[in-house]
């Protein structure tokens, strides 16, 4: 399979929650953009983004997962990748949710590899990546209608409550950064 050089969007939020409303707006509009989608290929709004963006029949980009790995095993960690992850990235790194910025946590990659990161609601997980965009200083931008939908989220990041202004700003992004 070749993949085309396109702009690559992270988008992170709950690995129980799929916030379904969001994630489906979210990825049929990322699908039409024209761009690579990349979650953490599990469930929650990995699954339900993943799966709206995948559904766009004639979109240019595919959908990436980066897994992690299950402690003492050389296989991905049960669960994923979620059914919708075409291009499945395999890691060892097993620490997730309050030590997803520790150094054995796939969200480091998760937020390198992206050229804009999208924060829907989640739990302490949501949050580092969170805070590892602003600390490697990735474009980052928070899809909520209330701060408190990512506990600890700091004060400088970026809050939206609709899709219009998260194009904006992703598409603002995306031309600064070409």
């Amino acid at each position: 399979m070749a993949i085309d050089k396109l702009p690559v969007i992270g988008v992170m939020g709950s690995g129980r929650e799929p916030h379904e409303e969001k994630a489906q707006l979210l990825g049929y509009w990322l699908a039409h953009e024209g761009v690579h989608l990349l979650t953490g290929g599990g469930k929650g709004v990995m699954t339900a983004v993943s799966r709206a963006f995948s559904e766009v029949d004639d979109r240019r980009g595919h959908v990436i997962g980066v897994l992690p790995g299950a402690e003492g095993s050389a296989r991905s960690k049960a669960g994923y990748p979620n059914p919708w992850v075409e291009i499945p990235i395999y890691t060892h790194l097993v620490f997730s949710g309050k030590q997803g910025e520790e150094v054995l946590s796939r969200n480091h990659i998760n937020v390198l590899s992206s050229d804009v990161v999208v924060a829907l609601p989640g739990s302490a997980g949501t949050s580092s990546e969170v805070a590892l965009a602003v600390s490697y200083r990735r474009p980052v931008i928070c899809y909520l209608d209330s701060r408190d939908e990512i506990p600890g989220l700091a004060d400088g990041v970026p809050v939206c409550d609709d899709l219009e202004g998260i194009k904006t700003f992703v598409r603002s992004e995306l031309q600064a950064g070409s």
